[in-house]
């Protein structure tokens, strides 16, 4: 019976940990903290900005679309699918503490899995880079919490989705998710060298980021955005700090 009860009780916060309402109000925290140390980062008061690559391609989409009311259209626009979602699901019941310390927990773990699979060797990678004029801790922190919210909503929520649905047309629905998979993590590893401020390419560790790619689409696939989102940046304030 204890082992059933157990069984039963995982079950449950597995179901309930994906669903909506808590997996949003999970990664609730990282925009709010994204947000708050761009605003008192020491390059803000230089005249400066410290954004996440894929936070700039979103809201950059936006401002050529609406002009300068881009950004506030789009993150009214996140917040307002957001809140619908979390108020239309139902199915998860009360909210409790004690599931999002699970999640949190969760996430921690995920991430040293996933520090320790490859975030050991990107570490030696990334430390040969030349540091940049915002490469202090706060703009670390900074990037890693913006990396794990917005680069998982432009390459697993967006990118992944668009990709598994047109070749799912295709090549069918578990074929169109496995080459959807794999693009978008070689995808994401491209990224990171694209632009004036993007770093150098170096085969190894785009390889090590292609991997760590496929690790968290897998991840979202299987356990939702906001432990993802978490894991992402917990594993980037990892290798970065």
């Amino acid at each position: 019976m204890k082992t059933l009860a157990g069984t039963n009780g995982l079950h449950s916060y597995w179901a309930t940990s994906k669903s909506h309402r808590y997996s949003l109000l999970f990664a609730l925290p990282l925009l709010l903290l994204y947000e708050l140390l761009e605003a008192i980062s020491p390059i803000r008061s230089q005249g400066g900005v410290i954004r996440n690559g894929a936070d700039v391609i979103l809201t950059g989409l936006f401002s050529w679309l609406l002009g300068p009311r881009g950004p506030l259209v789009f993150m009214a626009m996140v917040i307002g699918v957001s809140l619908f979602l979390i108020w239309r699901d139902t199915s998860s019941g009360p909210l409790r503490l004690a599931t999002f310390a699970k999640m949190a927990a969760e996430s921690l773990a995920w991430a040293a899995v996933f520090g320790f699979v490859v975030g050991a060797v990107t570490m030696k990678v990334l430390s040969m880079s030349a540091a940049g004029p915002g490469d202090t801790q706060v703009a670390k922190l900074t990037l890693s919490l913006g990396a794990g919210l917005y680069e998982e909503l432009l390459f697993r929520v967006v990118l992944v989705a668009l990709l598994a649905r047109g070749f799912g047309v295709l090549f069918g629905r578990t074929l169109g998710g496995v080459i959807a998979t794999v693009l978008g993590a070689l995808i994401f590893s491209a990224f990171h060298y694209m632009g004036s401020l993007g770093e150098t390419f170096q085969v190894q560790s785009f390889v090590f980021r292609a991997i760590a790619g496929l690790a968290f689409s897998a991840l979202y696939l299987t356990r939702g955005f906001g432990i993802t989102a978490w894991t992402h940046a917990l594993y980037d304030i990892f290798v970065l700090l």
